[in-house]
């Protein structure tokens, strides 16, 4: 019998994680208006920044076809990879977690704004 209930209240919860999964992701849609003058995540298209598009588990600094700043570069030769982690840290504070980066952006300072976006650029990065 508890085996039944745990494995209930497992169902449950599972249920209302991935329900607000969808929500933060929906969430970080607009909050990634922010980020649309200089990137996509739909397509494999550069703007002003790289694509987006696949972002997670990329190694910094690389796309194909995207001149990155030498700061950025060098943050990938020495093995940084763009996970939730490492992008929280940088969306965050683009500037102080890489020094010299091209990336203008100042920053999303609502802990909210940075797991959403994140949310939403996962739905790209399958």
């Amino acid at each position: 019998m508890r085996a039944i209930a745990f494995f209930a209240v497992v169902s449950v919860a599972t249920a209302i994680t991935n329900q607000s999964q969808a929500q933060d992701a929906a969430a970080g849609e607009k909050v990634f208006a922010k980020c649309k003058a200089c990137h996509v995540v739909d397509s494999d298209k550069n703007k002003i920044g790289p694509s987006l598009s696949g972002v997670i588990g990329r190694t910094a600094g690389t796309h194909p076809g995207f001149k990155f700043s030498k700061p950025m570069t060098e943050a990938g030769a020495s093995g940084i990879k763009w996970d939730e982690a490492t992008l929280t840290t940088y969306l965050r504070d683009p500037k102080a977690m890489i020094k010299g980066t091209k990336m203008a952006f100042p920053g999303l300072k609502k802990d909210e704004d940075l797991a959403n976006v994140i949310a939403y650029l996962k739905q790209f990065s399958k």
